[in-house]
C-alpha cells in the first residue's frame, strides 16, 4: 500500500468523528473543519474507484463514468447547499474550483516541478484546445452578467432562461469533446498497431470464458463497493458540512463568496492538487496539464450545467449569472493559464507566478465585502 493510501486510510477516522460532533452538538466551527476533513478521503477513494472501473470497463464508458463521477464531491456538495437555499456559495464553488484548479494546482505543479527538472514539456496542440475551451466557456459565463449590465428593466427570468439554454449547449459541447478526446485515442492506438494486436481473435473455450467472467465480475467487486459506501458517506457528510457551513460563516465574519470561492474547493480537490504536484514531479507535465484543465473543464462544461438543470426542482433555481469580480477572478486564472500553457513549456517562475495571482485573488476575496 503506498503512503498516500495509508494517509488517506488515516483520515477516515474523521468521518466518525464528524458524526458524532454533529449527534453531539458540538461548535458548528469544529463541526465544519471536522466534515471539510472528512470529505477528502472520501473524494480520493471515490476518484480511485472512478478510474478502476473505467479502466475495466473499456475506454468509451470509462470516459462516460470519468464524465459523470470525476466531479462527484463537488456535485454532492452543491447539490446538498442548492436544496439548503445557499445558491450564491454554490455559483462562488462553481468559480473557485476554476481559480483553484488553474492557479494552485497548477501553480504548485509549475513550481515543484520546474525546480526539479528546470524545463519541463508537454503537447501544446493539447494545451491550446483546451485554452480554447476554457475561454469558450468564460465566455458562456459572462454573457448573462453582459445581458443584465446592458438592458433596462430585465425580467429575472430571462436570465434563468438564458442559463437554462446555456446549460445545455454547455452539456452538448462536453459531450462532442469526449467524443473527440476518444476518437483521438483510437486513432494514436491505431498508428501504434495496438489496435490491431488487442482485436486479434482468442480461442476462448466455454470454461475459460466463465472464468473470465467470473475474473471480471471479481475486480468489478471491490471498487464498485467502495464507490457506493464513499457516496453515501459524503452524501451524510456534506448534509454536517452545508448545515454547520452558515453559523460558521457568521461566527467568524466570513462571506459567502470567500467561503465559496476559496475554502470549499481547497478540500473538494486536495486530492487533484497532490495528483498534480506528484506527476509534476516525476516529470509527467502532460498528465499534470491534463488533469488540471481537464478538472475545470469537467466543473465548467458538466457540473455547472447539471446544477443548473437540477435546481428545477429546487425552491431557489440556479443561473449562470455570477458575481462580477467572482467572473473577474476566474476569467484572470483562464487568460493567464492559456498564455502560459500555449508554448507547451513550463519552468518553476510561471508556477510563482500563478500563485502570486491566486494569493492577490484570495487576500481581494478575504477583504471584500
Amino acid at each position: 500500500m503506498s503512503a498516500k493510501n495509508k494517509f488517506l486510510l488515516l483520515l477516515l477516522i474523521f468521518v466518525p468523528i464528524t458524526l458524532a460532533a454533529e449527534w453531539l452538538k458540538l461548535s458548528p466551527v469544529l463541526v465544519f473543519v471536522l466534515s471539510a476533513v472528512a470529505i477528502v478521503p472520501l473524494a480520493a477513494f471515490i476518484a480511485e474507484a472512478t478510474e478502476v472501473i473505467a479502466a475495466i470497463i473499456g475506454p468509451t464508458l470509462g470516459g462516460l463514468l470519468n464524465a459523470t463521477f470525476g466531479n462527484l464531491t463537488e456535485m454532492v456538495v452543491s447539490v446538498v447547499a442548492l436544496r439548503a437555499g445557499l445558491v450564491e456559495v454554490v455559483k462562488a464553488s462553481i468559480l473557485g474550483a476554476i481559480i483553484a484548479n488553474l492557479l494552485l494546482g497548477l501553480g504548485l505543479a509549475m513550481l515543484l516541478g520546474g525546480l526539479r527538472f528546470q524545463q519541463q514539456n508537454f503537447a501544446p496542440e493539447i494545451a491550446r484546445l483546451n485554452a480554447s475551451s476554457l475561454l469558450l466557456s468564460v465566455l458562456v459565463l459572462l454573457t448573462p452578467s453582459a445581458i443584465h449590465f446592458t438592458s433596462d428593466g430585465l425580467p429575472k427570468a430571462a436570465i434563468q432562461n438564458f442559463s437554462y439554454a446555456a446549460a445545455i449547449l454547455l452539456l452538448i459541447f462536453y459531450g462532442l469533446s469526449l467524443i473527440f478526446s476518444l476518437k483521438s485515442q483510437q486513432d494514436v492506438k491505431r498508428l501504434n498497431g495496438l489496435e490491431a494486436r488487442e482485436n486479434q481473435p482468442q480461442p476462448v473455450s466455454g470454461r475459460n470464458a466463465l472464468a473470465t467472467r467470473d475474473r471480471r465480475l471479481a475486480k468489478f467487486g471491490k471498487p464498485v463497493t467502495i464507490l457506493l459506501i464513499c457516496t453515501v458517506a459524503l452524501v451524510v457528510i456534506s448534509e454536517i458540512l452545508v448545515g454547520s457551513l452558515e453559523e460558521t460563516v457568521k461566527v467568524l465574519g466570513w462571506t459567502e463568496l470567500f467561503t465559496g470561492i476559496i475554502l470549499l474547493p481547497l478540500f473538494g480537490g486536495v486530492v487533484e492538487y497532490i495528483t498534480c504536484v506528484t506527476t509534476a514531479l516525476k516529470n509527467k507535465m502532460d498528465l499534470t496539464v491534463a488533469v488540471s484543465i481537464g478538472s475545470t473543464l469537467q466543473v465548467v462544461l458538466f457540473v455547472a450545467p447539471i446544477l443548473v438543470l437540477v435546481s428545477l426542482f429546487f425552491p431557489t433555481p440556479l443561473s449562470l449569472e455570477f458575481n462580477v469580480f467572482g467572473m473577474f477572478a476566474a476569467t484572470a486564472a483562464v487568460l493567464i493559464t492559456s498564455s502560459i500553457s500555449s508554448d507547451g513549456q513550463s519552468n518553476w517562475l510561471e508556477g510563482v507566478l500563478l500563485l502570486i495571482l491566486y494569493a492577490v485573488l484570495g487576500t481581494a476575496f478575504y477583504l471584500h465585502p
